[in-house]
């Protein structure tokens, strides 16, 4: 399961140089607003250094890492939910992804124009949020008029799902979102259907100057914008897009020396995607072999079958058993003969809940 984000934010924020970051691609990043007028689609691999220590000990013939997507729409502005500006019409585009990266500026520079003709990051989130929230209650509104004939005539599911229409139009219909409505897991199924977008997690990513990366607290914007997000409950990662554009046109080692430089640890992007990973509950586990070694991405506290059926439905239709050691114990004894011996191969059943970091082969037969 690869994992998906939708970019949204003002225009001139940093989207499309983030972007090109992340595709390595030559997306215009023009100083005007709606220079992306096509949603645009980038795949990157999930950083994760344990693959390259497992093969050291199981050398295979390939190695692949698990992905995350990110849709890039066109900048988003006041007024957009009424057919201002042109990324209004791309908010299809990311219904479907798992989570929302919200850019905000959080940098001065008077070369760069500023659609509100200032920096001010809460008021820019404000916009954006509102937006989605709008675009969001014209979404309950034409359910409900759907299916509010149906629950007058009681109609039992149709009642169900009233009720929980009427909800969210109370919360959206004051610009707030979504998912700050409590809702039971039969609601939540219902919910899901609808494919809000402010009921999908948020990560605020900050855009923030060159000369403050390694030190962001120094920013008023940024630290502005981390309280907001706080009550919120969502999280905010500080980047600078000019950087991080800069880092993916370099080697491997090329990119170590120049975070190093920049007094980091990892590039923004990896700490958006592990933000992100943190918040959807998703963990790393892993096949290994000598024909390949490769990272698969579940959902903490997923059982063995369903696993299984990340790789292939086959595969879990007709579970066996789980045959599973941990990345710990094969940096430990270092080869998978030696974690024999030991007694660290274990074979698991249909009730074993997969852990981060497993490597697992499994058994199946259909």
């Amino acid at each position: 399961m690869s994992l998906t984000a939708g970019i949204v934010g003002l225009p001139n924020v940093g989207k499309s140089t983030l972007f090109n970051a992340i595709t390595k691609s030559n997306v215009e990043a023009a100083n005007y607003p709606f220079a992306t007028i096509n949603p645009n689609v980038g795949v990157v691999e999930v950083p994760d250094e344990r693959i390259k220590h497992i093969c050291q000990y199981i050398v295979p013939k390939k190695v692949v890492y698990t992905t995350f997507e990110f849709t890039d729409i066109a900048g988003l502005v006041k007024g957009a939910s009424k057919g201002e500006g042109l990324g209004n019409q791309f908010l299809s585009h990311i219904r479907q992804t798992d989570a929302i990266c919200h850019v905000v500026r959080c940098f001065e520079d008077g070369d760069i124009t500023h659609v509100e003709g200032s920096v001010d990051p809460i008021r820019d989130a404000e916009i954006i949020n509102l937006e989605l929230a709008i675009a969001d209650y014209n979404t309950i509104e034409n359910r409900l008029s759907k299916v509010a004939r149906k629950a007058q005539a009681k109609d039992a599911d149709a009642m169900v799902e009233v009720e929980v229409l009427n909800k969210l139009h109370e919360v959206l219909k004051q610009g707030q979102p979504a998912r700050s409505v409590s809702l039971s897991k039969e609601e939540e199924v219902i919910v899901k259907g609808y494919q809000l977008l402010t009921s999908k997690p948020m990560i605020y990513i900050a855009n923030i100057a060159e000369e403050e990366i390694s030190h962001p607290e120094s920013n008023s914007h940024y630290v502005a914008l981390k309280e907001y997000a706080a009550q919120q409950q969502n999280d905010v990662v500080a980047i600078s897009a000019k950087i991080e554009e800069e880092l993916s046109m370099l080697e491997d080692e090329e990119k170590a020396l120049f975070l190093e430089e920049l007094g980091m640890k990892e590039s923004g992007l990896d700490q958006v995607i592990k933000a992100a990973y943190h918040m959807l509950d998703l963990q790393t586990y892993f096949t290994a072999g000598v024909s390949e070694v490769r990272a698969w991405t579940f959902r903490k506290g997923m059982k063995a079958p369903e696993c299984a059926g990340i790789i292939h439905s086959d595969f879990q239709r007709g579970f066996i058993r789980a045959e599973t050691y941990s990345y710990e114990d094969l940096m430990t004894y270092k080869s998978v003969a030696a974690l024999k011996e030991a007694g660290k191969l274990r074979s698991e059943g249909k009730e074993y809940i997969v852990k981060d970091g497993d490597v697992i082969e499994f058994r199946f037969n259909v």
